[in-house]
C-alpha cells in the first residue's frame, strides 16, 4: 500500500512540474525559463524538481516523448498488423501529435521543440513499426524498412498538420497509406 502511494506522490508532483512548464512556456522564452520559476511556479522545492528531471530539457524530452507514444496508443492496438489501416492510423497519430502540445508556443520554444518532436515521434512509430513487422519480416529487413517507413509516415502526418494540401486530410492519409503498402504501381494519382 505504501508503495502505492508513493507512486502516486511522484506521479503528481511530475505533473505539477509540467503543468508549471507548460504555464511558463506560454509567458516566456524557453531560454528564459528556470528551474526556480518551474518550481516556484509548482510549488515545489529544487531538489525535488531533481530527484525527477536532471534540467530543463529533460523535462522537455519526457514531456515530448510522453505526447508521442499517447498519439500513437490513441490511433493504434497493440496487435495491429501491417497494412494500409494501420498506416492511415499512424499518420494521424503523427498529425495529432503535432497538435498536442498545449502551449502557446512562443517563437523561441518552437524553434527548439520541433526538431525534438521529430525525433520523439520517430522513434515511436519506429518502435509500433518493428512489432507489427515481426511476422512479415526478418530482423535483418527490419532493420532495412523500419526507418524507412517511418520516416514516410511521419512526413505523411506533418504534411497533414502543415495543410500543404488541397485534398482533405482522411483522402490524403489513405492515399499514403496506399502508397507505402503498393509502392507507385498501386497509386492511382492524375495522369499527366
Amino acid at each position: 500500500m505504501a508503495s502505492k502511494v508513493r507512486n502516486l506522490r511522484i506521479t503528481q508532483t511530475k505533473q505539477f512540474l509540467i503543468n508549471a512548464f507548460y504555464n511558463l512556456a506560454s509567458q516566456k522564452d524557453f531560454e528564459k525559463i528556470t528551474i526556480a520559476n518551474i518550481t516556484k511556479e509548482a510549488q515545489v522545492n529544487r531538489a525535488t524538481f531533481y530527484a525527477h528531471f536532471n534540467d530543463k530539457y529533460d523535462l522537455i524530452d519526457y514531456i515530448m516523448g510522453d505526447f508521442a507514444s499517447a498519439s500513437i496508443e490513441s490511433h493504434t492496438l497493440d496487435d495491429m498488423k501491417f497494412g494500409e489501416e494501420t498506416i492511415h492510423q499512424l499518420i494521424f497519430a503523427v498529425y495529432d501529435f503535432y497538435q498536442q502540445p498545449n502551449i502557446e508556443c512562443r517563437s523561441s520554444y518552437g524553434k527548439w521543440a520541433l526538431p525534438q518532436m521529430k525525433e520523439k515521434i520517430l522513434n515511436e512509430l519506429k518502435s509500433f513499426l518493428s512489432k507489427s513487422l515481426d511476422y512479415k519480416y526478418s530482423d535483418i529487413e527490419k532493420d532495412m524498412f523500419v526507418p524507412i517507413l517511418s520516416q514516410i509516415i511521419h512526413e505523411g502526418g506533418l504534411q497533414l498538420y502543415l495543410g500543404k494540401h488541397t485534398l482533405k486530410k482522411e483522402e490524403v492519409a489513405k492515399k499514403i497509406a496506399s502508397f507505402v503498402v503498393g509502392g507507385s504501381q498501386s497509386f492511382k494519382g492524375v495522369s499527366r
